[in-house]
């Protein structure tokens, strides 16, 4: 487990040694001397310290949801401590809805720079490579996009190995220059840390929007906590990685001093030239690796927002018949392929774009921290003043971060928010649409038990066999019931009435799955729970109930689905133009029917016009 997390949780933090140390000094504004170096590697030192291993391995891990972690699951959990406090509930889900899509504006970004960075080690290979760096790196990403339809399962394995023949490779890379000059050793020390900020305040809060990028990728030991358990995660930071990257980073500060030309690029320039090109298509294999984490992580997250309702219905296709946790999300696929590819042509280099990262990594810890406390406090009863001074602290770090690189906004940090907006606005959209769209037809809909007494006063033919009809609301009538009433005018011999409701919790046991009621005349209302990183598959749900006095043979039931179209109005509910666009991403969802695993042979969807 502590193998398969070193492949797969540290592969984005552990390629930042590519780019963080050389993007202090790339601008020239940092004057190389041995104060200025030596307080630039405590900065790294203590951020990898605070925000790594206290603030994430002691703290945040703690706030785990059923044993799973991220974004989703804290903003579930923080919501359920505080659904008493209706505003405060509001308030923290809109806020890890913008997380969330902060998050997918750092998954443009992080291939980008990552696999950007690593070819460009061929520079210092030889400067003829130069016009080639670009065109490398975009065929690199296409083929990393192309097979993602694969899944991981075969090529995941090799994740953990390869991950740690090349942290152990940038640990010995590092030790050379630090045995050539150990004091560089002394940067551990936390006052050259604050006599650089002191001496140097204005020069030191522009360079933290830099030391910032040695911890992006963090946030992947809280979201992948599920997956690995908390000590192999704790094991590999421990015992590998964070001494690896330390290493790494010291050793370039040691080659700084010695020969200052070699800030142009010191985590290449420092590797033997014998050894150059194996490093650099060693770090291209592992920032190929740190970007398939991050691809998957988003695909992920995505499919728990639309379990929790901030995103329609997309095509999601499993990868693997053992890992129901691997998933490919085809739209998801190319939409970020989309992004990545603009990120490389438009900026055109590592250092470029690295004016562009951090800024939304940042903000999402912040979210972060601020939700954890309304967990700690709220969900486990904490003393407020513990809460505050143990969240309070890192909340100015992070605020700290988020206002050095907002600095970089005009630079390039405008790219990751101005994705992150507009997939904001689009969730949004979409949650406020379906609560309109849920008002209308609740509105409109008829008690379900006074309608069957009223319809078995003189009840239509039966035939044989069980009418499955999926409905939002629990005891009103279908749509499609009435539809296949008027039309048809036949009633099946056994009839579900099946309302699906989703949970902000990550599981759901099987024995609390569904829950059955009779209705008389052979219908029963069902309704069945999934958590938002279940697997939606209703006939397997269904066939729980056979054990509760209702008979469903899979051979013998029609499912039957409304197909609502939806009609903008002006004058209620949200402004037009976003009731259309609602209205546009209702029609392009996914098939309901293929999203609940339903037999496609035995759906029927009858349609009806809503307005909103």
């Amino acid at each position: 487990m502590t193998l398969g997390a070193i492949g797969v949780v540290y592969g984005d933090i552990g390629t930042s040694c590519l780019y963080a140390f050389k993007e202090v000094f790339a601008s020239g504004h940092v004057p190389i001397t041995p104060d200025n170096v030596l307080g630039v590697l405590s900065l790294f030192f203590w951020t990898l310290t605070v925000v790594v291993s206290i603030k994430y391995v002691a703290l945040i891990m703690r706030a785990d949801n059923h044993g799973e972690g991220g974004l989703m699951a804290l903003l579930a959990l923080a919501s359920q401590s505080v659904k008493d406090r209706p505003r405060s509930r509001n308030i923290l889900i809109m806020a890890g809805v913008f997380g969330v899509a902060l998050f997918f504006g750092d998954g443009v970004i992080t291939p980008a720079i990552s696999v950007l960075s690593a070819v460009e080690g061929l520079e210092i290979l030889t400067p003829a490579a130069s016009p080639y760096v670009v065109p490398i790196s975009l065929v690199v990403l296409v083929l990393l996009f192309l097979v993602q339809r694969r899944g991981t399962g075969d090529i995941g394995k090799f994740f953990g190995p390869i991950t740690v023949v090349w942290f152990i490779a940038i640990a010995v890379a590092g030790l050379p220059p630090i045995l050539d000059n150990p004091s560089v050793l002394k940067g551990i020390w936390p006052g050259y840390a604050i006599s650089f900020a002191i001496d140097h305040y204005a020069l030191a809060f522009v360079t933290l929007g830099a030391v910032f990028l040695c911890v992006t990728g963090a946030e992947a030991l809280y979201a992948d906590m599920g997956h690995f358990g908390k000590k192999p995660i704790q094991l590999a930071w421990f015992g590998l990685v964070m001494p690896s990257l330390l290493l790494n980073y010291f050793g370039q500060g040691a080659l700084v001093l010695k020969n200052p030309a070699a800030a142009e690029n010191p985590f290449f320039l420092m590797t033997p030239e014998w050894a150059l090109l194996p490093i650099v298509v060693l770090a291209t294999i592992a920032t190929v690796i740190a970007s398939q984490a991050l691809i998957s992580g988003a695909f992920s997250a995505t499919k728990q927002t639309i379990q929790l309702g901030f995103l329609p219905r997309l095509t999601v296709l499993h990868t693997s018949v053992k890992d129901t946790g691997q998933i490919y999300i085809p739209a998801v696929n190319w939409a970020l392929l989309a992004g990545v590819l603009v990120a490389v042509l438009a900026f055109g280099s590592s250092t470029a774009l690295a004016a562009a990262y951090g800024i939304s990594v940042s903000m999402v810890m912040v979210i972060t921290t601020i939700m954890t406390f309304f967990v700690i406090r709220y969900g486990w009863g904490y003393p407020l003043p513990l809460c505050l001074l143990a969240t309070g602290f890192f909340c100015l770090v992070d605020v700290g971060f988020v206002a050095s690189n907002s600095l970089k906004i005009l630079q390039g940090g405008w790219f990751p928010l101005a994705m992150a907006a507009v997939l904001y606005l689009v969730m949004t959209t979409w949650k406020e649409g379906r609560n309109l769209l849920n008002a209308a037809i609740k509105a409109d809909a008829l008690d379900l038990k006074t309608f069957l007494d009223a319809v078995f006063v003189s009840p239509p033919v039966r035939v044989d066999g069980t009418a499955v009809f999926l409905t939002s609301e629990v005891g009103t009538v279908p749509n499609a019931m009435l539809h296949n009433l008027k039309h048809n005018k036949v009633l099946h011999r056994h009839n579900l009435f099946v309302t699906v409701r989703n949970h902000e919790v990550p599981w759901i046991e099987v024995d609390k799955r569904v829950e059955i009621d009779a209705l008389d005349h052979d219908c029963w209302q069902v309704v069945i729970h999934y958590g938002f990183k279940d697997d939606p598959d209703v006939p397997a749900a269904l066939a729980q109930i056979r054990s509760r006095g209702c008979e469903f043979e899979a051979m013998t039931t029609s499912y039957f689905l409304s197909r609502d179209t939806v009609i903008p109005t002006m004058g209620r509910g949200m402004a037009t133009w976003r009731e259309k666009l609602f209205a546009q991403m209702h029609r392009n969802a996914s098939a309901a029917a293929d999203f609940l695993s339903l037999p496609n042979n035995s759906v029927v969807e009858l349609g009806s016009k809503i307005q909103i």
